[in-house]
């Protein structure tokens, strides 16, 4: 038997001690590198995977969408998206490496309603926009605040739509996904013309983390002079006061159909409207605009597709404006066109109905005598009724 002086001497040496490694923190997304993040509007009619590949096609490498159709109430029980879908939509965003994805919100939802019934469906439809955003994966979900009741001071009723927020995210976990309220125009009682309406709802919905969408056309329309060199600067600063320009995410570029200060909203195209060319060049090369401030920052097109080709000129006209070497511009296909597609669309659908519309059954002829025809058509009364009717 060993004694204490014969037995081997255990020494604790720390770095025989086995640490599990620390979970390294999630890789940043290939579209938050700092580079500029040009997209538009994309259709999904017929298929939500397929606005990606319009999007890619028009030399996008992000884009905005709308996840059911914007001017009706959902249906009951018919507001998500099967998961296959959503699977095939998240598989096909890999493979073409497009980002940031935002989803444009219901032109229905007004956060800012009052009346009972309407605030009912407003915060479902607009908690239904959230999970179907979740299901997509996509990154921003943008809504207008919406419109006070006449009478109201759209200023004062910011609380209300932090409210419906706050009421519509809860319980939800979105992970990086981020609502955007986007600025209007200032048409009738609409709520977020301001800045100031802007960073008072993003106050009351603090357990929400809110970003912002700055649209240009409703700028320019609102009163905000980005047209000129010094307007920019007095924009931005105001901005960067009360919101941060830190919280924009998204911006919307668009030109104005209507003058400076008009309130009413009327998108055109990039160069073709109140705005100009000039001014784009400026707002899209400010270095607080900068994609490399806020990682991710994307610019979308929200104009009009009057003919074929307009959707592909927008584009080309913000990588250029941009000033982007060609070879970081993302390739576009010759000729394609939302317009183009849609009807190629429209084409094919009525060609497969006329395939398969029913012809109808020629009805028998029925053969009638002379005689018979005659009876029918000549029936006198026999002389034996006469009488009758006399008497």
């Amino acid at each position: 038997m060993l004694n204490e002086t014969n037995s081997p001497e255990l020494v604790y040496d720390a770095e025989d001690e086995y640490l599990p490694e620390p979970v390294p923190p999630p890789l940043a997304p290939l579209w938050q590198d700092g580079s500029f993040r040009i997209g538009i509007h994309s259709s999904i009619a017929g298929d939500l995977t397929h606005s990606l590949d319009i999007a890619k096609k028009l030399g996008c490498n992000a884009m905005q969408i709308f996840s059911s159709s914007p001017r009706m109430w959902p249906r009951p029980g018919r507001s998500l998206i099967p998961e296959a879908d959503a699977a095939r939509f998240r598989l096909r965003r890999r493979e073409l490496a497009i980002g940031p994805v935002a989803i444009h919100a219901n032109y229905l939802i007004n956060l800012a309603t009052t009346d009972p019934v309407g605030r009912v469906r407003t915060i479902q439809a607009f908690r239904d926009e959230l999970l179907r955003g979740m299901s997509l994966g996509a990154d921003y979900i943008v809504v207008h605040p919406g419109s006070a009741r006449d009478g109201e001071d759209p200023s004062k009723v910011t609380h209300i739509v932090a409210e419906a927020i706050r009421q519509s995210a809860r319980g939800l976990k979105m992970g990086d996904m981020r609502i955007l309220l986007e600025n209007t125009a200032g048409m009738g009682k609409s709520i977020g013309s301001k800045f100031e309406e802007l960073a008072a709802i993003i106050k009351g919905a603090g357990e929400v983390d809110l970003g912002v969408c700055i649209d240009t056309a409703h700028l320019f329309e609102a009163g905000y002079p980005i047209h000129t060199p010094e307007g920019l600067e007095q924009t931005l600063a105001r901005l960067e006061l009360s919101v941060g320009l830190d919280r924009v995410f998204v911006i919307h570029v668009n030109d104005s159909k209507t003058p400076f200060g008009s309130r009413v909203d009327r998108h055109e195209h990039i160069g073709k409207g109140k705005i100009g060319l000039e001014a784009f060049e400026r707002i899209l090369r400010h270095p607080l605009l900068s994609p490399e401030r806020v990682a991710g920052r994307a610019f979308l097109l929200e104009t009009p597709i009057d003919l074929p080709g307009d959707d592909r000129r927008n584009v080309a006209a913000l990588w250029k404006l941009v000033g982007i070497a060609a070879g970081q511009e993302p390739d576009a296909e010759d000729g394609f066109s939302m317009v183009t597609v849609a009807r190629t669309k429209k084409s094919e659908l009525e060609i497969s109905k006329a395939k398969v519309k029913p012809t109808r059954a020629r009805s028998k002829s029925v053969k009638v005598s002379p005689k018979k025809a005659a009876g029918k058509k000549t029936r006198t009364a026999s002389p034996k009724t006469k009488k009758r009717k006399r008497s």
